[in-house]
């Protein structure tokens, strides 16, 4: 496998690591999109958080409240996102799941935003029992 997170995670290409367990590296991004944007790179190769087992994603999740709360310690951020790009169409450019932990200043722009939408009733319910119905 050619996947350059599986060789970052393992080692194999240099990082500014900021944590490493046995189960995951986390590095800072090349392209941040704030100072102290860091990445949780899971050692063993997943292709999205759909793909990843639950003991690894529970952890996961734990790291990266650990990891904000760090950012705003070290760096002075007064909050921070915690978020993975599944698929292409919500950005996903590189396929071996990862979550950003990206501090936020109260200075800054909106990273991660949208403009909320109006919501029906009943296709809010329809919606819901369509998702409940195809959860294993």
């Amino acid at each position: 496998m050619d996947c350059i997170f599986c060789k970052i995670a393992n080692g194999e290409i240099p990082s500014d690591t900021v944590f490493e367990d046995d189960n995951f590296k986390v590095i800072l991004d090349l392209s941040p999109a704030s100072k102290g944007h860091m990445l949780i790179l899971p050692k063993t190769h997943a292709r999205d958080i759909t793909e990843l087992g639950e003991d690894i994603a529970g952890k996961a999740i734990v790291l990266a409240a650990k990891l904000g709360k760090a950012s705003m310690a070290a760096l002075g951020a007064t909050g921070f996102n915690t978020l993975a790009n599944t698929g292409e169409s919500a950005g996903q450019t590189v396929f071996h799941c990862h979550i950003h932990v990206i501090p936020r200043y109260d200075d800054a722009s909106s990273i991660v935003s949208w403009v909320p939408g109006q919501s029906d009733k009943e296709v809010q319910k329809e919606t819901a029992k369509k998702i409940a119905e195809c959860i294993r």
